[in-house]
């Protein structure tokens, strides 16, 4: 048996049901593999498929498809290193999530997920079958176990492949990012080579899919825990790692660190990748947005600026007879500073028009809210007609604490097909702000230096729908209202939390209120990329009709 073993790692960014893609991709990944002499070319978890496919796997004409491909990526590899792939298989009635190693045109092992994550954004129980607990399989002499991904985050398979002669471990993954995702990775990674005593290979996938963004990160451990290399996070990548057969056992090469940055800035780049792969994986080239000349206009549109380049960002300030000088001043220097086009269409005319038909109906009422939201139900009218005239797609701008509480309008400024902010709350919008004012990468599209100017930060936020209006007229001042919904919604607390948070139990109990019976909003609302576990999309699901309420 040989004493070095070469694996080739592609931590690439497959796109869910692009088949001929992601086999392309697989292809190309094996290719550069068979160059640099490997034994074994490894990519992620369910790779051909795309992940998180969801109820796309259950699918008959698409589980054959993917066998079809799965059957020509064989044939096309046959004369070269063995290829691990992550695939969906059938066998008689079962799905499972499978790991399978192509060699000499055939498939030769197959791989089934034992454990089947059902939290959070994934449904996995719901999907596939379990695999039973199986040994490693070999390749050119080496005795390989793969833990899928969850399986490796609980000790019994890594245990099984042990103690029925693995020698490494090889984790595929489709693990998305969440704030301290990591870490989290890690420590479990490290248990998992304490308790076999064999070195390990952490292999994730990168790029975005709908509401999830694949951090990639990949990285190696040798026994004891010690790191032996770590792949860039969020870049796609071929790196090739060698195994070297010492009298203790099997030990990774030691080889490149890659550093990870720190929380501000992967937040920052899971919103600008998970923005510019819903674009081009959905066939968009251009977006366009409401720019209001408040903080969060200005952040979605430099995001988009970074994620697309300024000549595919439209921004348009939409003012009525209460938008401020300031406001108009402050849209068009964030429009100057990014460089992407600005148009001015001011609705007072068009407001009035429908204030004017609706007058014979609300004849005898007083003005209330119902006013107030025609500006921004005229303004999201105004958008999407742009938005179907030019083919751009819009983006919606509103932050997790608007969100959370309901303060948007549905069919008005919540109107469009991705919010990069989403999961971003007002306390950390502010923040993401200076940071990137202070901050520019490679990766960035846009310009460096100061983009968003200081007013806009520092001043109090408004909707500017009447006279005088500010945010903390409607809601607590956004430092406390973040707080309690990072109690409320992230953390699943109750009233008595906030309470012993300092916080007073009747205004805790508005917020909740305003949580549950916004519900109806969020169902309808766009995607955005995920940055916590409590992120409003698959992360937490909650009836829309709900009476209850938290009695503490």
């Amino acid at each position: 048996m040989t004493s070095r073993f070469r694996i080739t790692l592609g931590q690439m960014n497959p796109t869910v049901g692009d088949l001929s893609g992601n086999a392309k991709l697989a292809r190309d990944a094996w290719a550069q593999g068979k160059q640099a002499g490997a034994d074994l070319v490894a990519l992620p978890e369910m790779f051909i498929t795309g992940y998180n496919a969801q109820d796309l796997v259950m699918k008959p004409a698409f589980q054959l498809d993917v066998m079809n491909h799965i059957q020509a990526l064989a044939a096309d590899c046959a004369d070269g290193p063995a290829l691990a792939i992550g695939t969906l298989w059938v066998e008689g009635a079962k799905l499972f999530n499978a790991y399978l190693v192509l060699k000499d045109a055939k498939i030769v092992h197959h791989v089934f997920k034992h454990n089947l994550p059902n939290e959070t954004v994934f449904d996995e129980v719901r999907l596939f079958e379990s695999g039973e607990l199986a040994g490693p399989y070999s390749v050119n002499g080496l005795r390989i176990g793969s833990p899928i991904c969850e399986d490796a985050w609980h000790p019994d398979v890594a245990e099984t492949l042990a103690e029925t002669g693995a020698e490494f471990l090889l984790v595929p993954n489709g693990s998305p990012y969440y704030r301290g995702k990591f870490e989290t990775r890690l420590n479990h990674m490290v248990a998992r080579v304490v308790e076999t005593e064999l070195p390990l290979i952490y292999l994730n996938m990168v790029g975005g899919q709908d509401d999830q963004v694949f951090d990639g990160a990949s990285f190696a451990l040798n026994p004891g825990g010690k790191l032996a290399f770590q792949m860039p996070a969020f870049d796609a990548q071929v790196a090739h790692v060698d195994l070297e057969q010492t009298a203790e056992g099997w030990r990774i090469i030691e080889g490149e660190k890659a550093h990870l940055p720190p929380e501000y800035e992967q937040d920052y780049r899971v919103m600008v990748h998970g923005l510019r792969d819903y674009m081009g994986k959905t066939g968009f080239k251009k977006v366009l947005l409401g720019l209001s000349g408040g903080v969060d206009s200005a952040i979605v549109a430099t995001i988009a600026v970074d994620a697309l380049g300024a000549d595919n960002v439209r921004c348009v300030m939409l003012p009525s007879e209460y938008t401020s000088q300031a406001s108009l001043d402050d849209a068009e220097t964030v429009a100057k500073a990014l460089g992407c086009q600005y148009d001015y269409v001011p609705i007072s005319k068009g407001r009035a028009a429908i204030t004017e038909t609706l007058a014979p109906l609300f004849e005898g009422t007083k003005p209330d809210l119902t006013e107030e939201n025609i500006q921004s139900r005229l303004r999201g009218l105004l958008l999407m007609a742009m938005s179907n005239k030019f083919g751009e797609m819009l983006l919606t701008t509103g932050n997790k604490s608007e969100v959370a509480v309901g303060y948007a309008t549905i069919y008005g400024d919540m109107s469009g097909g991705y919010n990069p902010i989403k999961d971003l709350y007002k306390t950390r919008v502010f923040e993401t702000c200076r940071w990137r004012n202070d901050n520019h990468r490679d990766w960035m599209m846009g310009p460096a230096g100061e983009v968003i100017t200081p007013r806009i930060i520092d001043k109090p936020p408004t909707a500017e729908l009447r006279d005088d209006q500010k945010d903390s007229d409607s809601l607590p001042d956004y430092p406390d209202l973040d707080a309690m919904l990072e109690i409320l919604v992230d953390q699943n607390g109750s009233i008595a939390d906030c309470v012993a948070a300092g916080f007073d139990r009747d205004v805790a109990k508005k917020v909740e209120h305003l949580i549950y019976i916004s519900e109806y909003k969020r169902a309808q609302s766009a995607p955005g990329p995920r940055l916590t576990k409590g992120a409003f999309w698959l992360d937490r699901r909650y009836p829309i009709v709900n009476r209850w309420r938290d009695p503490s």
